[in-house]
């Protein structure tokens, strides 16, 4: 008399197979990918060009509130709409790229309770749409540009390592709130608030000369504000778009730098670790 056999798919606990297997699950990440573009948008009026009303609205509230009301200025003879725009367009990004991966699992948990393949895919195909919008976004600046005259150096080459930094940013925060937002459906709640107090503590309205040059701001309370991963994000791109000097010194520029980081190795570390038991409790 024959018994029958179950065979259980697991993923395999080496790491060396994972990432193998997210190299060979890639058609995934394309069609996860591809799918969070054409929804994006579906049955809506205008379309992608809500990836460029959002920061363009933003900024003239900010440019009206700041600048006009009060009296805060960019200085070395830059416009405060560009920079605005020089630091809204990478907060956008990030705000945009955190939230999304944040919510990405449990948005799919059909899909994680029916097969296997790296749950790591998940979250990072969300980075795309962010990305595109990002680029769509970009014409603001590019209208910005030549409405005010202005003509950017041979720094914006630079723009694309801090889009790096600011994806890798993203990324690093968006899967560790990813893995607790399945145990704890809280965090949905905290999402948006964690956006929303970002976008005041992050140099999107100000310049951060601003803060490093009170002498009323304790030295202390500037090393800080340098552990905000954005102040390296948005003054690096400003240093690449208006030649802005950065912000404090070395050191407050690395600590933001490394806190970008060790956020991605924290992030990977502890949704690895919570992976297997995603299919389980979402």
């Amino acid at each position: 008399m024959s018994t029958a056999r179950k065979i259980i798919i697991e993923p395999n606990s080496r790491s060396a197979f994972y990432w193998r297997d997210l190299w060979n699950y890639r058609g995934l990440f394309y069609f996860l990918a591809w799918r969070d573009v054409l929804v994006r948008y579906k049955q809506t009026a205008i379309g992608v060009l809500w990836s460029v009303l959002r920061p363009f609205i933003t900024i003239v509230v900010f440019t009206l509130v700041f600048n006009k009301l009060g009296n805060f200025h960019a200085g070395n003879g830059v416009p405060y709409a560009i920079m605005v725009c020089a630091g809204m367009l990478p907060w956008q990004f990030f705000s945009n790229a955190f939230g999304e991966s944040a919510g990405s699992l449990v948005a799919n948990s059909n899909l994680l309770t029916k097969v296997y393949f790296p749950r790591l895919i998940v979250p990072s195909s969300t980075i795309i749409v962010s990305l595109i919008d990002f680029f769509i976004s970009f014409l603001i600046l590019a209208g910005l540009f030549v409405y005010y005259q202005y003509l950017p150096g041979v720094r914006i080459f630079f723009l694309p390592l801090f889009l790096i930094l600011a994806t890798v940013t993203a990324m690093g925060s968006g899967l560790f709130i990813a893995a607790l937002n399945v145990k704890y459906r809280d965090f949905r709640y905290v999402i948006p608030f964690i956006i929303q107090i970002g976008l005041y503590i992050s140099p999107v309205g100000f310049n951060s000369q601003a803060v490093y040059s009170s002498e009323k701001i304790p030295r202390f309370l500037k090393h800080v504000y340098a552990l905000n991963p954005m102040v390296a994000v948005i003054d690096g791109f400003r240093w690449s778009i208006l030649g802005e000097k950065i912000s404090g010194n070395l050191f407050d520029f690395c600590l933001s730098l490394a806190v970008s980081l060790v956020l991605l190795l924290i992030g990977i570390w502890y949704f690895r670790r919570m992976e297997k038991t995603f299919a389980d409790i979402i």
